[in-house]
């Protein structure tokens, strides 16, 4: 008997200690994501990528495609830094996505005393070209945009227009316009798209170069008029508006939309969000959503999106370097 008590008091804490082992076992092999993500957007709420950004998130929680709710987490200032600060912060930690807009990511990682380059993060997915535009207050005296080069010609750097960056898509079809007819404007640069917008919308600067999403609204209730758009073709939203190319520019461009994590997350987390994204790409809720928006659609696997990304970044260099933002090396 005194043995059979001696059993016990040594298979009690054993078999204690089993189960302490087979439950760390199980929290070690649970698969990703174990906790909340967050998808994190480097303007002020309102804006192009914010609106991107919380439609991704609201499409995978009604699908139910990932199995941790998504929240949107806006870290705006500096351009971008702030936001992309953070990211770098989390190296490794793959539930926490940065929400790519092309322009102004682009001109971060070009900028190497910055500390923001492409080895930083890990490209994820592209979903769509956000459409830029030039556009004007309905009552603007600014009829075309031939009305706007003139007056950049004939006053030079005295018209200004509103941007979301100092470096942003907005601000590099401003420089591609200049380069292309030889005027020369200011700019004035905002926390968002929609507040760039909504600068025009009440009159205290002349026009924007931003994205037909953000103000599409003023744009359908006769607020604001779209003098072009930046595209390969026209937009159905705005048939009657001729492209710059149509117009005689060689110029098109417009905001990549997508996602990057940080650098050396996991590769099966990135597999993981990876498919997700594509599964968001392919819903019918993506469709609804993307024709709302106007946007190019189309979509990018981690691979291409970094080609994508890389080649961008040549290009982003030579407008930096002739804008003196950044010297030639």
């Amino acid at each position: 008997m005194d043995a059979f008590y001696a059993l016990k008091r040594n298979w009690v804490p054993l078999c204690m200690g089993c189960a302490i082992a087979a439950t760390g076992m199980a929290g070690h092999a649970q698969t990703f994501p174990v906790k909340p993500l967050e998808l994190v957007v480097h303007t002020s709420p309102g804006g192009g990528t914010d609106v991107f950004a919380r439609a991704v998130a609201d499409i995978i929680t009604k699908e139910r495609l990932l199995p941790q709710p998504v929240t949107v987490s806006n870290r705006s200032g500096g351009s971008g830094a702030v936001a992309y600060n953070y990211i770098k912060s989390k190296r490794g930690d793959p539930h926490v996505i940065l929400t790519v807009a092309s322009g102004t990511f682009l001109t971060a990682a070009a900028r190497p005393e910055q500390g923001y380059g492409l080895e930083h993060f890990t490209p994820l997915a592209f979903l769509a070209m956000d459409a830029q535009c030039v556009a004007v207050n309905a009552e603007s005296k600014y009829g075309t945009v031939q009305d706007l080069i003139d007056a950049g010609k004939r006053e030079p750097n005295q018209i200004a227009a509103s941007v979301a960056s100092a470096t942003g898509t907005g601000r590099l079809l401003l420089f591609l316009m200049e380069r292309e007819t030889g005027a020369k404007f200011k700019f004035v640069p905002f926390k968002s798209g929609a507040d760039a917008a909504m600068s025009v919308l009440g009159g205290h600067v002349p026009f924007t170069t931003e994205n037909l999403s953000e103000m599409f609204p003023q744009v359908e209730a006769k607020k604001m008029r779209v003098l072009a758009v930046t595209g390969e073709k026209r937009l159905s939203a705005v048939p009657d508006t001729p492209t710059l190319k149509e117009l005689g520019y060689n110029i098109v461009v417009g905001t990549g939309r997508g996602f990057a994590l940080p650098a050396g997350v996991p590769k099966e987390a990135v597999a993981v969000m990876e498919e997700t994204m594509r599964r968001v790409h392919a819903s019918p809720l993506w469709r609804e959503f993307s024709a709302r928006m106007m946007y190019e659609d189309t979509y990018m696997s981690s691979a291409d999106f970094a080609q994508y990304l890389t080649t961008r970044r040549a290009e982003m260099v030579d407008f930096l370097q002739a804008v003196g933002l950044m010297q030639k090396q």
